[in-house]
Parts: structure tokens; C-alpha cells; sequence
């Protein structure tokens, strides 16, 4: 299954990785995507996850969720 988030506060490719790094220590996740430009990270993952820790782990990176997209 695949989701998409709207992420504030990433401006460049160093942004995309912090954020990728963190939700790759999800469970479940099985590709990400991430764009600074648009602001949006879509992610794959075998079962749904839960948003609470996808927040967790994209404030980690030190950014903001927004929502879903």
C-alpha cells in the first residue's frame, strides 16, 4: 500500500535524506519517495502504518508532518 504525506520545512536533497533515513526504520516500509520541492513523501509499505509514528519519525528528522496529502 502506498501513502502520502505533506512534510513542512524541507528545502533541499540533505532534507529528503534525514526524512528517508527515519521512515526507513519503520516496520513494514518498503520504499520511500521524497520531494522537497513539492514538500511531499509518499511511502510504500506491506501493511498500513501508523501515523503517529510516521510523525515521530519525520519530527526526528526535524520536520514537520502536516497531514496527509
Amino acid at each position: 500500500m502506498s501513502v502520502s504525506y505533506s512534510v513542512s520545512g524541507m528545502s533541499c536533497g540533505h532534507c529528503e535524506s534525514a526524512v528517508s533515513k527515519e521512515i526507513s526504520n519503520l516496520p513494514g516500509v518498503t520504499g520511500i519517495t521524497v520531494d522537497a520541492e513539492t514538500g511531499l513523501l509518499t511511502i510504500d509499505s506491506d501493511a498500513p502504518l501508523d501515523e503517529a509514528a510516521v510523525r515521530a519519525a519525520v519530527d526526528e528528522a526535524g520536520y514537520e508532518l502536516v497531514g496527509r496529502a
